[in-house]
């Protein structure tokens, strides 16, 4: 199935772990971010799930699966598992994502050498047409759109200090330092 996505709609590449992570995902509904780690703004329309090494050989090191976004709550590890109350973090919080169901792409997004992803926004065009994680990086105009949309997002919503907005930037400015230094790796 392909997602009815907007060309428009703001997503968040985000990674999945492990196969428990997709699988509490899929059956309970939510997606757990750190908040020491979590991205400046969370409130998205969808999120696309990177899967990591610690998936078998088919599935990992590309995007499956995305999932609407339906809300968000800051909450505590120890409240998300409750058998985990002597876990090291159990009282580190957590954002604790709220997603609908998984919709899976008729076409994996691949992560041919650009492999070590953490978090990062691209737009509903770009995954539609994506066929690499190289694809979904957002440049030229789309860049400054894309900041101006994550702005606009950061200041309505109420969850987010009016100081980290402006780290939003040298995030993705990062991210076109990454692209670039794999392209000198290129050639």
């Amino acid at each position: 199935m392909n997602p009815d996505l907007a060309d428009t709609d703001l997503i968040l590449v985000a990674i999945l772990p492990s196969p428990k992570d997709l699988e509490l995902a899929r059956l309970l509904g939510w997606y757990r971010i750190p908040l020491k780690s979590a991205p400046k703004v969370i409130a998205v329309d969808y999120i696309a799930f990177y899967q990591t090494s610690a998936f078998d050989e088919q599935d990992r090191s590309k995007i499956k699966y995305i999932a609407p976004v339906r809300g968000h709550e800051l909450t505590t590890r120890s409240a998300l598992f409750r058998d985990e109350q002597n876990h090291p973090r159990a009282n580190e919080e957590y954002f604790k994502i709220q997603i609908g169901n998984l919709e899976q792409l008729d076409r994996p997004i691949v992560a041919d050498r650009w492999r070590r992803i953490t978090f990062f926004y691209t737009t509903g065009l770009l995954l539609k047409n994506a066929t690499s994680v190289r694809d979904l990086v957002v440049e030229g105009e789309e860049r400054e759109i894309l900041w101006k949309t994550l702005k606009e997002r950061a200041l309505l919503s109420d969850s987010y200090d009016k100081s980290d907005i402006s780290s939003i930037q040298f995030e993705l400015d990062l991210l076109d330092i990454l692209v670039e230094w794999d392209k000198i790796k290129e050639s």
